[in-house]
């Protein structure tokens, strides 16, 4: 399922411009953060603009995305972060207890998916929240 997701921004990042990996770490780290922050916070409209559109869009199939974002099914707790990857324009973010993938966009980084589960063997990962 994830590799869609991320098929889907691919020509997107060849299009945004690239600069140096040196704070998109923390950059990836800092939205991933916000989002479960918003989410604590019982704050949808907060976590939706954190989403990619198709993302946002997909959480808002039924109802508008600031409520049904606090319907979705994603970690309470998420911990911290343990590690974090950028591939391109492309980056995934490790916390204790989940595992957030996201994309460059010209304002910056958005959330692609979350809730993320390995699935193992080479398989994509399982993920809650995906567009």
């Amino acid at each position: 399922m994830i590799r869609s997701v991320l098929a889907g921004v691919t020509a997107l990042a060849l299009l945004t411009a690239c600069s140096p990996a040196g704070g998109r770490e923390q950059a990836a780290d800092e939205v991933a953060e916000r989002l479960y922050a918003a989410l604590g916070a019982s704050d949808g409209r907060a976590a939706c603009d954190l989403l990619a559109p198709d993302t946002a869009a997909s959480v808002a199939d039924d109802q508008p995305c600031a409520e049904a974002i606090l319907d979705e099914d994603l970690p309470d707790q998420p911990g911290r972060v343990t590690r974090t990857a950028v591939y391109g324009q492309q980056a995934q973010v490790k916390l204790a207890g989940d595992t957030v993938f996201l994309a460059a966009f010209p304002g910056g980084w958005r959330v692609v998916a979350a809730g993320c589960t390995a699935r193992g063997g080479g398989r994509p990962y399982d993920c809650e929240l995906e567009g």
